[in-house]
């Protein structure tokens, strides 16, 4: 049965190679998509001479304001999804963490961390305090971000991702760490490693986005951000009283589900408003999303199956959220099969991740390494692998359509993130 499972997958995976080829020969017409200035990572100055102010457009505003409930629901959906897996007397304080993220990163990121994070550059490293209390943050179109969208909704869509990347953190040293210990935590994190990792990948100036690298909707500011801060927090706390003798089942499975359900919901919010336009563009990202988050959650289910003898409903929400997690920096950049395969291995190589924390020693009470910080670590490569101007002519074609540097940008990006992550967070 294990021997018929893997080659069920080997074979899943060849098939979809034989696809991206065909696709890639085929050579479809370009999607055609708003301007390059409607992508956060990669916008493009007005044509000299070009005068025309910068106009809202309806159709966009409403996709971005949707887009931005879609992502705050995912805070609430993280919440029930990590307190169905703690044992029943840290249900609440687990639910906590999560919620009240929303409060103290929204202040946060209105006094100061949007100006830190999108603000005129400073050498190449940290926006300025140009914009501290969303000064000059107004309804007018920001030409630099969304030149379609007030600059407001474009701040607000931002804000929901500064919300749940500290959350995400919290599934790390979960039933083990003090209330008021946690919000020290959330400010103290957030000031010294998402503003200025946003800035890095995001901010117009921003020395990751210069380089070229690409990071469509969060690979790097928010799921290897956090997922390796998570594996620094955990190793600092240190492990649960009684982790490896007494049994920490989850207490409540379908909160579990509901949670991930909720989360796959609000992602397509996650990367399709981050096209910041309604659109081609938006609609290709909502396609991947779903088709990499479908192939995670067979993969994952078919390794536990061929690693434990059956599968079950805790790793299939688990696959579902290390596909969301994988094919978040790319979902701007792919098409549907390279978005199969992304999904198809996230499952497979998470699943191992998760499974070697026991070996390795720390106590990672959600896994939030293994999903976050190895499935974004693997889109985020696989971005430079997959990515193709024929979906994305703002973007830049990846190693397997001829274009060898995006992957080594993507390489060097990676590596920024995780070693300003593990020594800051």
């Amino acid at each position: 049965m294990k021997r018929l499972l893997i080659v069920l997958l080997i074979f899943g995976l060849l098939v979809s190679a034989g696809f991206l080829y065909a696709e890639d020969k085929a050579q479809n017409p370009p999607i055609p998509t708003m301007t390059e200035q409607t992508i956060p990572a990669q916008p493009t100055p007005p044509a000299a001479g070009n005068t025309a102010k910068p106009k809202v457009d309806t159709g966009d505003t409403a996709w971005v304001l949707i887009s931005t409930a879609l992502v705050m629901l995912m805070t609430p959906g993280l919440a029930l999804f990590y307190g169905g897996m703690v044992r029943r007397k840290n249900v609440l304080g687990t639910i906590m963490q999560s919620f009240i993220a929303l409060g103290v990163m929204t202040v946060l990121w209105v006094l100061y961390g949007y100006s830190l994070s999108f603000g005129p550059d400073v050498g190449h490293i940290i926006g300025n305090l140009d914009w501290v209390g969303l000064k000059g943050v107004g309804l007018e179109p920001n030409p630099d971000y969304a030149p379609t969208i007030p600059h407001q909704a474009f701040m607000i869509f931002q804000m929901m991702f500064a919300v749940i990347t500290p959350a995400l953190i919290t599934g790390a040293f979960a039933e083990r760490v003090k209330f008021k210990t946690y919000l020290a935590f959330l400010v103290l994190w957030a000031t010294f490693v998402y503003f200025p990792l946003a800035h890095w990948v995001w901010g117009v100036g921003g020395w990751i986005r210069e380089l070229g690298a690409l990071d469509f909707a969060g690979g790097l500011v928010v799921h290897i951000s956090s997922g390796v801060s998570a594996l620094a927090a955990a190793i600092v706390v240190g492990r649960r009283k009684g982790y490896g003798i007494k049994q920490m089942a989850p207490h409540d499975v379908t909160m579990t589900l509901l949670g991930a359900a909720l989360l796959w919901f609000g992602w397509f919010g996650f990367n399709g408003g981050s096209a910041a336009a309604s659109g081609a563009l938006a609609t290709s990202a909502f396609v991947v999303t779903h088709i990499a988050t479908a192939g995670a959650a067979l993969s994952w289910m078919i390794a536990e199956w061929a690693h434990r003898s059956k599968p079950t409903v805790l790793g299939a929400a688990s696959g579902a959220v290390a596909g969301l997690v994988a094919i978040t920096p790319a979902s701007g950049f792919v098409g549907p099969m390279s978005a199969l395969i992304i999904g198809f291995v996230a499952g497979v190589i998470c699943y191992t991740a998760v499974n070697l924390k026991t070996k390795l020693g720390y106590d990672d009470s959600l896994d939030v390494v293994g999903v976050h910080g190895v499935g974004g670590t693997w889109g985020a490569i696989a971005t430079g692998l997959f990515a193709s101007k024929i979906v994305n002519s703002a973007g830049n074609d990846g190693l397997l359509f001829g274009n060898p540097s995006l992957l080594w940008n993507q390489l060097i990006s990676v590596g920024a993130a995780w070693v300003y992550s593990v020594f800051m967070g």
